[in-house]
């Protein structure tokens, strides 16, 4: 017997009943398992490969269960980056009659890599600061949410590349817990486990041999905090604005927007007789250039990477308009950059390479590879030039992100 507690989503839920539940997790067959890089945890974890999908399996007792699928669906809806969600299986049974732990099932997370598969690659110059800024970034928002998380460290997490960039998601919330708002103390707390965890998180790295011999773990852990309260500031800090600069309102959510967030209203209250006014912009969600790409070219990307692309298409519209003298419609100009520029150039990856950077990142890079090239010959080399050379000498040197697999000593 399975009682099964699914995730409705666009996406159509898989047949998960044919799995074979009344088996123990870590016995289930090797015909459904599929190695993809991941972190080290508490319980049991398998990836499977099941419909031509791959998910996540963590066995766990049935409180903890479905406590985390809870803590992940809030998370999810609140628009932080965490994994989605497939379901729960509980009240399992083996054919003997006894009872089995729950199984949470997630999706994998295409193009994702824990931390450790991560300082493997290329590219690792400066990479425990774009660690650090991630994860950042993430504790603020969930912060933001009124969410404890009690356990942030590399291994809870899972890093995305974003245009030179990472973003961190979430996927481990078993010690999380779900507050109205957190106080000052509670963030704090959070952020020492989060230096404590980390700073390990790097010596593993160091002792392994794939921390740059400069990078101290100690002074760079001591930077969370700054870069912590920097963030939380520039986010939740009231102005007081003087009647005759009320430009700075506008300033400051320009500067909401460039972080990548959104505001949802102002509170705006004028002093007593000083002719000033308070200012606290109410932050709604990370997002602002991504949400802006989705609506102009319906293209799904990372923060970084939507700032980027939505660069191109402003630069590209800038083009069009010397070329035909007049200035076209925002539509029409995003229109033609998708046909003209972006969807050619994805088009132009091989079969057999299309794996190695999900669309968006592909395109910031080719970008990067055409600056560097024209730079080099003194002269624009064009986006065409920049995609062959990027595709025949570059990208089959990058690995495989969006199903990497560990080194073969792992246990799946």
């Amino acid at each position: 017997m399975v009682s099964l507690r699914l995730k409705t989503s666009r996406d159509p839920t898989p047949d998960v009943l044919a799995l074979p539940w009344t088996t123990p997790l870590d016995a289930w067959p090797d015909e459904l398992a599929v190695r993809l890089a991941r972190g080290r945890h508490r319980h049991v974890v398998r990836f499977i490969e099941h419909e031509q999908r791959y998910f996540a399996c963590k066995e766990l007792p049935s409180r903890l269960a479905h406590r985390e699928f809870e803590m992940l669906e809030f998370l999810k809806d609140a628009g932080v980056p965490v994994v989605d969600l497939v379901g729960v299986a509980d009240q399992r049974l083996d054919r003997d009659g006894q009872p089995l732990e729950a199984v949470l099932i997630t999706r994998h997370l295409p193009y994702s890599l824990p931390y450790m598969q991560l300082f493997m690659g290329p590219g690792a110059e400066g990479l425990h600061d774009r660690v650090l800024d991630a994860l950042v970034a993430l504790l603020v928002r969930i912060h933001l949410n009124g969410f404890f998380w009690g356990d942030c460290s590399l291994n809870n997490a899972l890093f995305r590349r974003d245009a030179g960039a990472l973003v961190a998601y979430l996927v481990d919330t078993e010690t999380g817990e779900l507050h109205d708002h957190l106080s000052d103390g509670q963030r704090s707390h959070d952020l020492d486990i989060a230096v404590e965890n980390i700073v390990g998180g790097l010596f593993e790295l160091e002792a392994m041999g794939r921390l740059a011999a400069e990078v101290d773990p100690v002074a760079t852990v001591e930077q969370l905090r700054s870069r912590y309260d920097a963030l939380w500031q520039e986010l939740t800090r009231v102005d007081q604005v003087a009647s005759t600069q009320l430009w700075r309102i506008n300033a400051r959510l320009e500067r909401l927007n460039e972080l990548g967030f959104d505001t949802a209203e102002m509170e705006l209250t004028d002093g007593d007789g000083n002719r000033s006014v308070r200012f606290r912009p109410s932050v709604v969600e990370a997002g602002h250039h991504a949400r802006e790409l989705k609506r102009l070219a319906g293209i799904d990307a990372q923060e970084n990477q939507a700032r980027r692309l939505l660069g191109a298409i402003h630069a590209y519209g800038a083009w069009l308009s010397g070329q035909e003298g007049r200035d076209l419609p925002e539509a029409l100009v995003a229109y033609r950059w998708l046909t003209e520029r972006y969807e050619p150039t994805i088009a132009a990856v091989p079969d057999d390479l299309d794996h190695r950077l999900e669309p968006a990142e592909l395109y910031h890079q080719i970008l990067e590879h055409a600056w560097f090239l024209s730079e080099r010959a003194g002269e624009d080399v064009g986006l065409p030039v920049a995609t062959r050379s990027f595709v025949d000498e570059v990208l089959p040197t990058l690995p495989t992100t969006e199903t990497i697999l560990p080194t073969e000593d792992e246990a799946l």
